[in-house]
């Protein structure tokens, strides 16, 4: 059973979390194309992050930022090194589809990168039924980024 904590940022394991989730992904993308926040950007009010453990122990994070009334996007969803490829992306994934229908979220969206790096994160995204769409909210054309959507209302 997986335990969620909402916003606790300031736990030393979440903090190096985001702390690496940021530099792998300013790395990972061409500048003028990485779209991560970091911890202050993920403090604004428009968003909501969660942390989730198995036991005592970090399994990952993800957020999720209002765009529009019935309007979410994902953003800093991380699975832990000691969890990774063990299925519990989809852990994460689903804990937040949860969290936004609880908050009345009907269309969920993200953005990632199109390079190699990124392709577990589209694997993930896929098996969640995400299908790619147009930029959305203040993202625009980007040879380096993918958009992806999904409608939640009915499942």
């Amino acid at each position: 059973m997986l335990k969620s904590i909402e916003g606790n940022f300031d736990h030393p394991e979440v903090n190096e979390l985001l702390i690496k989730h940021f530099i792998e992904l300013r790395t990972a993308s061409p500048e003028g194309s990485t779209h991560v926040l970091d911890i202050p950007g993920l403090k604004i009010s428009s968003i909501k992050f969660w942390s989730l453990w198995k036991n005592d122990e970090l399994l990952g994070c993800g957020a999720l930022k209002f765009l529009e009334k019935e309007h979410g996007e994902f953003k800093s969803i991380r699975v832990h090194d000691k969890f990774r490829n063990k299925g519990n992306g989809i852990k994460v994934v689903q804990h937040l589809i949860g969290e936004a229908k609880k908050l009345h979220i009907k269309r969920l969206s993200i953005e990632t990168g199109a390079g190699n790096f990124f392709e577990p994160a589209r694997k993930l995204f896929k098996r969640c039924n995400f299908e790619a769409c147009k930029p959305f909210a203040h993202y625009k054309e980007d040879i380096n980024s993918i958009y992806l959507t999904k409608l939640i209302n009915n499942e």
